[in-house]
């Protein structure tokens, strides 16, 4: 392989997609059975999580009242303004290929276009621009070349200062500087109104809190007591709920001023950092009764609240599963195994290498990645492997709907030609689309299953599965633990470069679908990364089968198994050379130490 040669194909921010608006999908995703919209707020500001939430749910109801469904331009403004990447795209809701899914050119809110910039005074300044959105104080805008943005506090028609502009309005905005000239585009990116408004939407609502009764009985020669019960709720968790603290302060004769009933109910009302409020309250005073310290009405309202919480939290711990196994049914753990199994894992095959030199006594059984196998041109090296090892199809992570006859008809052909040993199951709907080789073919779970416990893996085992690659997640005494007493035959990947993303989009097409002249790059003999602003390089596997593209992490994984014997371990090549694989492989089979040395020979670059 020559890796002297690289290309940049393309640059940017390759991993940002468009802003999805979906509203006009709405009519057809509730009439497919849609029950709940999601709105993705993460790292959004409280504004934007009002407005996109107020307008779905305007259309929603539209459609639940079987309203004429006709999407208002001015809602669609409103959510270009609260959050746009370069404009919406339909994401993946339609059928044909969208390729406009990602906006290279900027990561974060593009906002409203205003229009491009006339004029630029330096000195003073000022920008002057004909308006193709409105404007006005206190709205902040954002100019082509620079990324910071600009607060609106300075608008001018001529020389006249103004509050607000309409479109089409030649308009000056002062007290701008910066890397500025003639002919930038100019945006807002928040609007003073919007935000106002939807600020308006949340700061008034209600704040929920749960209802209590509350009697505080204070007498004379005897403690303060407080008794709670709650009220009848919607929540059933609070119900019936009724309970009794006692205060070791006792009250005394008073000297001068005794304690009056208004002031012991002041005192137990300040509720406002916690979810209840009492909606009655009633005080049993004796007459000329003094209490030694106010504060301790303060600690009998909180012991009482928080007694409360230890009732209601009875009432949802959920009651620990008791799972018994068999001893015939539990692997023996072998603290002192010599050599573990060892499964290599191929995501690719080369024309040029002579995999009759990998070091077969040592390899227990190959992983080869299903679009490999559809390939006939990989035939003649896939024939070799067949005959010499325990050969198991790599399902992906992903199956497209309208590729799941496609690619059945393809493992039919597939166990059909070569002598397959089993299926690695990368998804839980696998079991279901592969359910007629289960009685034939050994079923492994790939760590994508994310088994963790002995718990999932006793129903992985009873849905069929042979052998589970444990969690990647997992640290030494969860693995410890699990190899103790788990039921089926475990696995751990102790090297490779792991995806880190599954993509339902090809960078090399631009596209989320397959379209004819989109160059068929990824039918091409080349290497393909993802280079990073720090200069890393992930590597990327387009799957022309499906459109799917796998991002893998730049580090590769080399975990140390020498204090760790499990009994089956698991390698993960991608580029590694045949004498690479082998050294690897002698590593871990005399489970030693790789001492962090690394097989590597955001741009999309290219080795050829």
């Amino acid at each position: 392989m020559n890796n002297n040669e690289i290309t940049t194909m393309d640059k940017g921010y390759l991993l940002s997609p468009k802003d999805l608006c979906g509203i006009a999908f709405l009519p057809r995703l509730i009439a497919a059975g849609v029950k709940c919209f999601k709105i993705e707020g993460r790292m959004k500001s409280p504004e934007y999580v009002a407005t996109v939430t107020r307008i779905y749910r305007k259309y929603i109801d539209m459609i639940l009242n079987e309203e004429k469904f006709i999407i208002d331009e001015n809602d669609v403004n409103d959510l270009m303004q609260v959050f746009n990447r370069g404009g919406f795209s339909n994401g993946h809701l339609d059928i044909n290929p969208n390729k406009e899914f990602i906006f290279p050119e900027k990561p974060s809110n593009m906002g409203i276009y205003l229009g491009k910039i006339n004029k630029y005074n330096a000195s003073k300044g000022h920008i002057t621009l004909k308006l193709e959105n409105s404007l006005q104080i206190g709205d902040s805008i954002a100019v082509q070349k620079e990324n910071s943005t600009y607060f609106v506090s300075e608008l001018m028609i001529k020389n006249s200062n103004i509050k607000e502009a309409p479109i089409g309005s030649e308009v000056t905005v002062g007290r701008l500087k910066g890397n500025i000239s003639a002919g930038d585009k100019v945006y807002r990116i928040s609007s003073k109104v919007l935000s106002d408004s939807a600020k308006k939407s949340y700061e008034n609502a209600e704040n929920i809190k749960i209802p209590l009764n509350c009697t505080v009985t204070i007498k004379k020669d005897m403690p303060i007591k407080m008794e709670i019960s709650t009220l009848h709720s919607n929540n059933s968790i609070y119900n019936n709920i009724h309970l009794t603290v006692s205060s070791n302060t006792i009250p005394i004769d008073a000297l001068k001023t005794p304690i009056s009933v208004e002031r012991v109910v002041k005192q137990i009302s300040k509720t406002n950092n916690t979810p209840y409020y009492f909606e009655n309250i009633t005080v049993l005073l004796d007459d000329g009764l003094y209490v030694p310290s106010i504060s301790s009405l303060n600690d009998l309202r909180r012991n009482a609240l928080e007694k409360l919480e230890e009732e209601v939290m009875k009432k949802v711990v959920r009651k620990p599963i008791t799972v018994s196994a068999k001893k015939d049914e539990t692997v023996t753990y072998i603290p002192n195994l010599e050599h573990p199994k060892i499964a290599l894992s191929l995501r690719n095959l080369y024309f040029n290498y002579d995999y009759s030199k990998l070091h077969k006594e040592k390899i227990s059984r190959i992983y080869i990645a299903l679009k490999l196998l559809v390939n006939k041109n990989y035939y003649d090296i896939i024939d070799y492997l067949a005959e010499n090892y325990d050969l198991y199809i790599y399902m992906p992570s992903i199956i497209k709907a309208n590729y799941k006859n496609i690619i059945l008809n393809s493992l039919d052909a597939i166990t059909s030609r070569f002598n397959i040993k089993g299926f690695v199951i990368s998804n839980l709907a696998d079991l279901e689309f592969l359910k007629k080789y289960k009685d034939t073919y050994d079923f492994v779970g790939n760590y994508s299953l994310n088994v963790f416990n002995n718990y999932s893996i006793d129903e992985y085992k009873k849905l069929g599965l042979n052998r589970i690659t444990l969690s990647r997640e997992l640290n030494h005494n969860d693995l410890e633990e699990i190899l103790h007493s788990s039921s089926v035959d475990s696995e751990l990947i102790v090297y490779g470069s792991l995806p880190v993303m599954a993509s339902n989009y090809c960078f090399l097409g631009k596209t989320n679908k397959c379209y004819p002249d989109c160059g068929t790059n990824c039918q091409r003999e080349n290497i393909y990364y993802l280079k990073d602003r720090l200069g890393f390089k992930f590597r990327v596997i387009p799957d022309n089968l499906q459109t799917v593209t796998l991002i893998f992490n730049s580090k590769k994984l080399s975990i140390s198994t020498n204090d760790l014997p499990i009994p089956n371990v698991r390698v993960d090549m991608i580029d590694e050379t045949i004498d690479e694989i082998n050294e690897v492989i002698d590593t871990f089979y005399n489970r030693e130490k790789l001492d962090g040395k690394e097989y590597t020979n955001g741009n999309l670059y290219r080795d050829v």
